[in-house]
Protein backbone atom coordinates (compact mmCIF):
# COMPACT_ATOMS: atom_id res chain seq x y z
CA UNK A 1 0.00 0.00 0.00
CA UNK A 2 1.19 3.49 -0.84
CA UNK A 3 0.30 6.85 0.72
CA UNK A 4 0.01 9.70 -1.80
CA UNK A 5 -0.22 13.31 -0.63
CA UNK A 6 -0.15 15.37 -3.84
CA UNK A 7 -2.63 15.79 -6.66
CA UNK A 8 0.02 15.39 -9.34
CA UNK A 9 1.23 12.05 -7.98
CA UNK A 10 -2.34 10.79 -7.52
CA UNK A 11 -3.19 11.64 -11.13
CA UNK A 12 -0.02 10.01 -12.37
CA UNK A 13 -0.84 6.78 -10.54
CA UNK A 14 -4.42 6.78 -11.89
CA UNK A 15 -3.22 7.41 -15.43
CA UNK A 16 -0.79 4.46 -15.28
CA UNK A 17 -3.46 2.22 -13.73
CA UNK A 18 -5.92 2.98 -16.52
CA UNK A 19 -3.23 2.33 -19.12
CA UNK A 20 -3.04 -1.20 -17.68
CA UNK A 21 -6.83 -1.41 -18.23
CA UNK A 22 -7.47 -1.85 -14.52
CA UNK A 23 -10.60 -0.47 -12.87
CA UNK A 24 -10.18 1.98 -10.00
CA UNK A 25 -12.54 1.74 -7.04
CA UNK A 26 -12.75 4.75 -4.76
CA UNK A 27 -13.96 5.29 -1.20
CA UNK A 28 -13.85 8.94 -0.04
CA UNK A 29 -13.67 9.34 3.74
CA UNK A 30 -12.81 11.88 6.41
CA UNK A 31 -10.83 9.26 8.29
CA UNK A 32 -11.20 7.88 11.80
CA UNK A 33 -12.23 4.70 10.08
CA UNK A 34 -14.59 2.14 11.57
CA UNK A 35 -16.39 -1.00 10.41
CA UNK A 36 -18.82 1.08 8.37
CA UNK A 37 -15.97 2.49 6.28
CA UNK A 38 -14.41 -0.94 5.96
CA UNK A 39 -17.66 -2.29 4.54
CA UNK A 40 -17.40 0.34 1.78
CA UNK A 41 -13.85 -0.76 0.99
CA UNK A 42 -14.99 -4.38 0.79
CA UNK A 43 -17.79 -3.37 -1.55
CA UNK A 44 -15.31 -1.52 -3.75
CA UNK A 45 -13.19 -4.68 -4.01
CA UNK A 46 -16.17 -6.41 -5.65
CA UNK A 47 -16.19 -3.96 -8.54
CA UNK A 48 -12.60 -2.86 -9.12
CA UNK A 49 -9.00 -4.03 -9.49
CA UNK A 50 -7.29 -1.22 -7.56
CA UNK A 51 -8.73 0.52 -4.50
CA UNK A 52 -8.13 4.12 -3.49
CA UNK A 53 -9.27 5.50 -0.13
CA UNK A 54 -9.06 9.23 0.46
CA UNK A 55 -8.62 10.53 4.01
CA UNK A 56 -9.35 14.22 4.17
CA UNK A 57 -11.32 16.24 6.73
CA UNK A 58 -12.91 18.70 4.33
CA UNK A 59 -13.24 22.19 5.88
CA UNK A 60 -15.86 23.44 3.40
CA UNK A 61 -18.55 21.06 4.61
CA UNK A 62 -18.40 22.32 8.19
CA UNK A 63 -20.38 25.33 9.37
CA UNK A 64 -18.90 28.17 11.48
CA UNK A 65 -19.77 26.61 14.86
CA UNK A 66 -19.43 22.95 13.93
CA UNK A 67 -16.83 20.38 14.91
CA UNK A 68 -14.12 20.78 12.25
CA UNK A 69 -11.30 21.43 14.72
CA UNK A 70 -12.24 18.59 17.05
CA UNK A 71 -13.34 16.08 14.41
CA UNK A 72 -11.53 12.83 15.37
CA UNK A 73 -8.32 12.15 13.46
CA UNK A 74 -5.98 9.15 13.73
CA UNK A 75 -4.06 8.59 10.52
CA UNK A 76 -1.86 5.81 11.90
CA UNK A 77 -4.95 3.84 12.88
CA UNK A 78 -6.59 4.52 9.49
CA UNK A 79 -3.48 3.50 7.58
CA UNK A 80 -3.30 0.22 9.48
CA UNK A 81 -6.94 -0.60 8.72
CA UNK A 82 -6.58 0.26 5.04
CA UNK A 83 -3.51 -1.97 4.76
CA UNK A 84 -5.41 -4.84 6.35
CA UNK A 85 -8.28 -4.37 3.88
CA UNK A 86 -6.01 -4.59 0.85
CA UNK A 87 -6.24 -0.92 -0.13
CA UNK A 88 -3.74 0.01 -2.83
CA UNK A 89 -3.57 3.79 -2.37
CA UNK A 90 -4.41 6.10 0.50
CA UNK A 91 -4.80 9.63 -0.83
CA UNK A 92 -3.98 11.92 2.11
CA UNK A 93 -3.78 15.53 0.93
CA UNK A 94 -3.47 18.69 3.04
CA UNK A 95 -5.71 21.76 2.82
CA UNK A 96 -3.12 23.72 0.84
CA UNK A 97 -3.13 20.98 -1.78
CA UNK A 98 -6.92 20.78 -2.10
CA UNK A 99 -7.89 24.46 -1.82
CA UNK A 100 -5.70 27.18 -3.23
CA UNK A 101 -5.67 30.67 -1.69
CA UNK A 102 -8.07 32.01 -4.35
CA UNK A 103 -10.55 29.13 -4.44
CA UNK A 104 -14.00 30.46 -5.41
CA UNK A 105 -15.74 27.62 -7.26
CA UNK A 106 -18.37 25.36 -5.70
CA UNK A 107 -20.85 22.74 -6.92
CA UNK A 108 -24.46 23.14 -5.84
CA UNK A 109 -27.34 20.70 -6.36
CA UNK A 110 -30.48 22.80 -6.33
CA UNK A 111 -33.52 21.64 -4.33
CA UNK A 112 -31.74 18.59 -2.91
CA UNK A 113 -29.27 20.37 -0.65
CA UNK A 114 -31.68 22.63 1.25
CA UNK A 115 -33.93 19.96 2.78
CA UNK A 116 -33.39 17.49 5.64
CA UNK A 117 -29.83 18.10 6.92
CA UNK A 118 -29.53 21.09 4.59
CA UNK A 119 -32.05 23.06 6.63
CA UNK A 120 -29.84 23.26 9.70
CA UNK A 121 -26.53 22.95 7.78
CA UNK A 122 -27.11 25.30 4.83
CA UNK A 123 -23.56 25.17 3.41
CA UNK A 124 -22.83 21.53 4.19
CA UNK A 125 -23.74 19.88 0.90
CA UNK A 126 -22.11 22.62 -1.14
CA UNK A 127 -18.89 21.55 0.54
CA UNK A 128 -19.64 17.85 0.04
CA UNK A 129 -20.37 18.07 -3.67
CA UNK A 130 -17.39 20.34 -4.24
CA UNK A 131 -14.88 18.06 -2.53
CA UNK A 132 -16.32 14.91 -4.09
CA UNK A 133 -16.22 16.54 -7.52
CA UNK A 134 -12.60 17.55 -6.94
CA UNK A 135 -11.69 14.06 -5.74
CA UNK A 136 -13.37 12.47 -8.76
CA UNK A 137 -11.30 14.70 -11.05
CA UNK A 138 -8.10 13.87 -9.17
CA UNK A 139 -8.52 10.13 -8.58
CA UNK A 140 -10.41 9.40 -11.82
CA UNK A 141 -12.25 6.38 -10.40
CA UNK A 142 -14.41 4.03 -12.40
CA UNK A 143 -16.51 3.19 -9.35
CA UNK A 144 -17.10 5.07 -6.10
CA UNK A 145 -18.80 3.64 -3.01
CA UNK A 146 -20.86 5.64 -0.52
CA UNK A 147 -22.88 4.54 2.51
CA UNK A 148 -26.65 4.49 2.90
CA UNK A 149 -26.28 6.02 6.37
CA UNK A 150 -25.63 9.35 4.66
CA UNK A 151 -28.71 8.88 2.48
CA UNK A 152 -29.12 12.51 1.46
CA UNK A 153 -25.46 12.74 0.54
CA UNK A 154 -25.73 9.59 -1.58
CA UNK A 155 -28.77 10.94 -3.45
CA UNK A 156 -27.05 14.28 -4.06
CA UNK A 157 -23.83 12.66 -5.30
CA UNK A 158 -25.77 10.45 -7.73
CA UNK A 159 -27.59 13.52 -9.02
CA UNK A 160 -24.32 15.45 -9.42
CA UNK A 161 -22.68 12.58 -11.29
CA UNK A 162 -25.58 12.32 -13.71
CA UNK A 163 -26.04 16.05 -14.23
CA UNK A 164 -22.33 16.82 -14.72
CA UNK A 165 -21.54 13.65 -16.70
CA UNK A 166 -18.88 12.28 -14.40
CA UNK A 167 -17.80 8.88 -15.80
CA UNK A 168 -18.17 7.24 -12.39
CA UNK A 169 -20.44 4.38 -11.33
CA UNK A 170 -21.93 5.06 -7.89
CA UNK A 171 -22.55 2.16 -5.54
CA UNK A 172 -24.49 2.58 -2.29
CA UNK A 173 -23.62 0.14 0.52
CA UNK A 174 -25.95 -0.74 3.42
CA UNK A 175 -25.81 0.87 6.86
CA UNK A 176 -23.53 -0.96 9.29
CA UNK A 177 -24.81 -0.99 12.85
CA UNK A 178 -23.54 -1.80 16.30
CA UNK A 179 -25.05 -4.86 18.01
CA UNK A 180 -27.66 -2.63 19.69
CA UNK A 181 -28.70 -1.00 16.41
CA UNK A 182 -26.85 2.31 16.59
CA UNK A 183 -25.54 3.25 13.15
CA UNK A 184 -21.74 3.34 13.10
CA UNK A 185 -20.35 6.86 12.89
CA UNK A 186 -17.08 8.60 13.68
CA UNK A 187 -19.08 11.04 15.79
CA UNK A 188 -20.28 8.28 18.14
CA UNK A 189 -16.94 8.88 19.88
CA UNK A 190 -18.33 12.15 21.22
CA UNK A 191 -21.20 10.47 23.10
CA UNK A 192 -21.15 10.21 26.87
CA UNK A 193 -22.04 6.75 28.25
CA UNK A 194 -25.58 7.96 29.01
CA UNK A 195 -26.09 9.49 25.60
CA UNK A 196 -24.56 6.42 23.91
CA UNK A 197 -27.18 4.25 25.58
CA UNK A 198 -30.01 6.68 24.79
CA UNK A 199 -29.00 6.94 21.12
CA UNK A 200 -30.20 3.41 20.45
CA UNK A 201 -33.72 4.84 20.42
CA UNK A 202 -33.04 6.15 16.90
CA UNK A 203 -32.94 2.66 15.46
CA UNK A 204 -35.97 1.61 17.48
CA UNK A 205 -37.92 4.58 16.14
CA UNK A 206 -37.04 3.59 12.57
CA UNK A 207 -38.10 0.02 13.25
CA UNK A 208 -41.37 1.41 14.63
CA UNK A 209 -41.90 3.27 11.35
CA UNK A 210 -41.16 0.13 9.35
CA UNK A 211 -43.64 -1.89 11.39
CA UNK A 212 -46.38 0.74 11.16
CA UNK A 213 -45.97 0.98 7.41
CA UNK A 214 -45.87 -2.80 6.93
CA UNK A 215 -49.12 -3.06 8.91
CA UNK A 216 -50.86 -0.76 6.46
CA UNK A 217 -50.45 2.68 8.03
CA UNK A 218 -50.14 5.10 5.10
CA UNK A 219 -50.39 8.19 7.27
CA UNK A 220 -46.76 9.29 7.28
CA UNK A 221 -47.48 12.21 9.59
CA UNK A 222 -48.86 9.85 12.24
CA UNK A 223 -45.83 7.59 11.83
CA UNK A 224 -43.50 10.55 12.31
CA UNK A 225 -45.43 11.62 15.42
CA UNK A 226 -45.14 8.13 16.92
CA UNK A 227 -41.41 8.20 16.25
CA UNK A 228 -41.15 11.61 17.88
CA UNK A 229 -43.01 10.46 21.00
CA UNK A 230 -40.81 7.38 21.31
CA UNK A 231 -37.58 9.39 21.05
CA UNK A 232 -38.77 12.04 23.50
CA UNK A 233 -40.08 9.51 26.02
CA UNK A 234 -36.97 7.29 26.03
CA UNK A 235 -34.15 9.79 25.71
CA UNK A 236 -33.00 13.33 26.32
CA UNK A 237 -32.34 13.74 22.60
CA UNK A 238 -33.26 17.02 20.92
CA UNK A 239 -34.87 16.31 17.57
CA UNK A 240 -33.57 18.33 14.64
CA UNK A 241 -35.94 16.68 12.18
CA UNK A 242 -37.92 13.56 11.37
CA UNK A 243 -38.99 13.52 7.73
CA UNK A 244 -40.59 11.19 5.20
CA UNK A 245 -39.55 11.96 1.61
CA UNK A 246 -39.27 10.27 -1.76
CA UNK A 247 -36.16 8.09 -1.68
CA UNK A 248 -35.00 9.31 -5.10
CA UNK A 249 -36.02 12.96 -5.31
CA UNK A 250 -36.27 13.96 -1.60
CA UNK A 251 -39.63 15.46 -2.56
CA UNK A 252 -43.16 14.60 -1.47
CA UNK A 253 -43.45 10.83 -1.18
CA UNK A 254 -46.13 8.73 -2.85
CA UNK A 255 -46.44 5.22 -1.40
CA UNK A 256 -48.02 3.98 -4.65
CA UNK A 257 -45.22 5.10 -6.98
CA UNK A 258 -41.94 5.06 -5.11
CA UNK A 259 -39.87 4.12 -2.09
CA UNK A 260 -40.06 6.33 0.99
CA UNK A 261 -37.02 7.51 2.91
CA UNK A 262 -37.62 8.03 6.62
CA UNK A 263 -34.72 10.15 7.83
CA UNK A 264 -33.95 11.79 11.14
CA UNK A 265 -31.35 13.86 12.92
CA UNK A 266 -31.18 14.12 16.70
CA UNK A 267 -28.81 15.87 19.10
CA UNK A 268 -27.56 13.97 22.13
CA UNK A 269 -25.84 16.68 24.10
CA UNK A 270 -23.85 18.53 21.44
CA UNK A 271 -23.50 15.47 19.19
CA UNK A 272 -25.77 15.35 16.16
CA UNK A 273 -26.56 11.86 14.88
CA UNK A 274 -28.39 10.91 11.69
CA UNK A 275 -30.05 7.68 10.62
CA UNK A 276 -32.60 6.48 8.09
CA UNK A 277 -34.58 3.60 6.67
CA UNK A 278 -36.21 3.02 3.29
CA UNK A 279 -39.80 1.81 3.18
CA UNK A 280 -40.52 -0.30 0.10
CA UNK A 281 -42.97 0.88 -2.52
CA UNK A 282 -46.54 -0.09 -1.65
CA UNK A 283 -47.97 -2.06 -4.53
CA UNK A 284 -51.61 -1.91 -5.53
CA UNK A 285 -53.21 -5.16 -4.40
CA UNK A 286 -55.55 -5.36 -7.40
CA UNK A 287 -52.79 -4.83 -9.91
CA UNK A 288 -50.22 -7.08 -8.29
CA UNK A 289 -52.42 -9.96 -7.12
CA UNK A 290 -51.37 -13.11 -8.92
CA UNK A 291 -54.04 -14.52 -11.25
CA UNK A 292 -55.63 -17.81 -10.30
CA UNK A 293 -54.22 -20.77 -12.16
CA UNK A 294 -56.54 -22.68 -14.39
CA UNK A 295 -56.83 -26.38 -13.76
Amino acid sequence: MKVIKTISEMRQWSRKTKMRRQKIGFVPTMGYLHEGHLSLIREAHKHADQIVVSIYVNPTQFGPNEDFDRYPRDFEHDEHLCRNEGVDIVFYPHDEEMYGPFHKTYIITENLADVLCGKSRPTHFRGVTTIVGKLFNIVQPDIAVFGQKDAQQAIIIKRMVEDLNFPVQIEIAPIIREADGLAMSSRNKYLSPRHRKEATVLYRSLQLAKKEYANGNNDLESIKEKMRKLIESESSGKIDYIEAVDAQTLGTPNPATGEILIALAVYFGTTRLIDNIILAKRLNDKKTREPKRKN
